[in-house]
């Protein structure tokens, strides 16, 4: 569709309703827009989305999220445990978590062990890029102990 991401109506309280039928409710349209124009990136503190959204995320989110490292925490909407890991690969937080959505468990232990689920991965800390891969682990460790994710998480290490 040719409009796509450049048309804003004014949704009003409808918002809240999973099905809108604007044949019985016409919704005026506030702005259509020459060019379209992505979402802007929240930010990496008030970033949240679930691991099957990843991938489907406006293109400049994917880039901020391939462009950073650091640790991040995965929360289970099941059970609600949590989960703290790190990202420092070359492709970032994206890398890391494509790899959870792949085959839902990323390598780790604790997770392969349960049944698969869409978890909720929001980033903890932003590390900077002189930061060697031992430092963001140590970044990490502090991390696990802070949230208590071994005692009562899915750490396992």
């Amino acid at each position: 569709m040719e409009d796509a991401g450049r048309v804003y109506i004014d949704w009003g309280p409808g918002t809240r309703a999973w099905v809108q039928r604007a044949q019985e409710k016409p919704k005026p349209i506030l702005e259509v827009t020459r060019i379209f124009q992505e979402e802007a990136f929240p930010g990496y503190t008030a970033f949240i989305a679930n691991l099957s959204a990843i991938e489907a995320l406006p293109s400049n989110w994917l880039a901020a999220l391939r462009a950073a490292r650091g640790i991040y925490l995965l929360t289970c909407p099941r059970t609600k445990e949590q989960y703290v890991g790190s990202a420092y690969g070359e492709d970032g937080f994206l890398g890391r978590w494509t790899g959870y959505a792949r085959d839902g468990h990323g390598g780790n232990i604790g997770l392969k062990s349960r049944e698969l689920s869409d978890y909720q991965v929001s980033i903890l800390e932003v590390c900077g890029s002189g930061l060697t891969v031992d430092e963001i682990i140590r970044v990490e460790a502090l991390w696990k102990a802070k949230l208590q994710s071994r005692e009562m998480g899915l750490n396992k290490n």
